[in-house]
C-alpha cells in the first residue's frame, strides 16, 4: 500500500480498532450499513465501545455480543421491523448506557464535530423533554442584543467512522448511487480516522458530481467488500434481504436459536458469511 493506495484487508482494519474507542457507524437503520466492517469488528477483541449511529443491525449485533458500553443514537430500527430486537433486549436488561438524541440534534452534533466546533446552537429541542433525558444537552444565551436562549448540541467527535459506499477508488474517494447520502459525509469529517468499505473499486467515477460524497483526505483505509452492506440495503446494487432479516429477528427472540444463528453465519470470516447467505437464499427460494 502506498500513500495513494489506501486499500486494507478486513483483518488489518479490525486490528486498528481498540477497546474503549468511540466508533461512528454510517448508514441509516437498515440502509447502507457497513456490515462487513461490523462483522470484522465482532471478530476482533474490541469492547467497551461508545457507538454513534443512526442505528440498525450494526448496533444490534454489537449489543448482542456485549461490545457496547454506551450508545449515542436517535433510533435503532430495522425499518420494516420498527425496533431492533437486540437493542430492545439490551435496554431492558440495562447492559448498555443509552444517550438519546433526536435526529435534528444528532445532525447538529455531527455538523459541529465536522466543523471542529465544541457545539452548535440550535432551537430544536427547546420546550421538549429531550434535554431532561439527555443531561449533555445544555442551553446557551446569544451574546447579541436578542439574548435568545438556545440549545447547545455538543460535537459528536469520534475516534473512527465506518461507512459503506457503492463505489470508491483506492485513494479513498467514495460515491453513493442510492436515494440518500444519510449523514455519511459528516461521519467521515467528524472522525479522527475513517474506514470506507465499498461494493466496487473503480478507476473513474461516472454520475453526477454530488454523488461523490466521501473525500479522500478524510479516509484512512479503503476496503473492497462486495455485498458488504448485507443484510441491509445498498440501492441500487441490492435491496434489503427481508427473508434474512426475518430469520435474524426470529433467532434474536430465543437464546438457543441465536447461538445457532451465530454459529452458522458469524463464526467464520466474511467469505464464510457470504457463502452461508447464498445457501440461505437458495433454501428460501426453494421453499416458495
Amino acid at each position: 500500500m502506498t500513500d495513494l493506495d489506501k486499500r486494507l484487508s478486513l483483518t488489518a482494519f479490525a486490528d486498528r480498532i481498540e477497546s474503549g474507542m468511540t466508533v461512528g457507524i454510517g448508514g441509516w437503520g437498515a440502509r447502507r450499513k457497513p456490515m462487513a466492517l461490523v462483522r470484522a469488528l465482532l471478530r476482533s477483541g474490541a469492547d467497551e465501545l461508545t457507538v454513534v449511529s443512526c442505528g440498525g443491525p450494526d448496533v444490534g449485533l454489537l449489543a448482542a455480543a456485549g461490545r457496547i458500553r454506551r450508545l449515542v443514537a436517535p433510533f435503532v430500527t430495522l425499518d420494516s421491523v420498527p425496533l431492533e430486537p437486540h437493542f430492545r433486549a439490551a435496554r431492558e436488561a440495562g447492559t448498555l448506557a443509552f444517550e438519546e438524541w433526536d435526529e435534528s440534534l444528532f445532525l447538529s452534533g455531527l455538523t459541529a464535530a465536522a466543523h471542529r466546533l465544541p457545539f452548535l446552537p440550535v432551537r430544536g429541542g427547546l420546550g421538549s423533554d429531550i434535554p431532561r433525558r439527555n443531561p449533555r444537552l445544555r442551553t446557551v444565551t446569544s451574546p447579541y442584543p436578542d439574548g435568545e436562549e438556545l440549545l447547545a448540541a455538543p460535537a459528536l467527535t469520534m475516534d473512527v467512522a465506518l461507512v459503506h459506499m457503492n463505489r470508491a477508488d483506492v485513494r479513498g474517494n467514495g460515491q453513493y448511487l442510492g436515494p440518500d447520502p444519510y449523514f455519511d459525509d459528516l461521519f467521515t469529517e467528524a472522525a479522527e480516522h475513517t474506514y470506507l468499505s465499498c461494493e466496487r473499486i473503480v478507476d473513474r467515477f461516472t454520475g453526477p458530481p454530488q454523488s461523490l460524497l466521501v473525500q479522500r483526505q478524510n479516509v484512512t483505509g479503503v476496503l473492497h467488500t462486495p455485498r458488504g452492506a448485507h443484510f441491509t440495503s445498498c440501492a441500487p446494487d441490492y435491496a434489503r434481504d427481508e427473508a434474512f432479516q426475518r430469520a435474524y429477528v426470529r433467532a434474536a427472540a430465543d437464546p438457543s436459536a441465536w447461538r445457532e444463528f451465530t454459529a452458522h453465519f458469524l463464526s467464520g470470516g466474511e467469505d464464510a458469511y457470504q457463502r452461508a447467505v447464498d445457501e440461505h437464499q437458495t433454501r428460501t427460494e426453494a421453499a416458495r
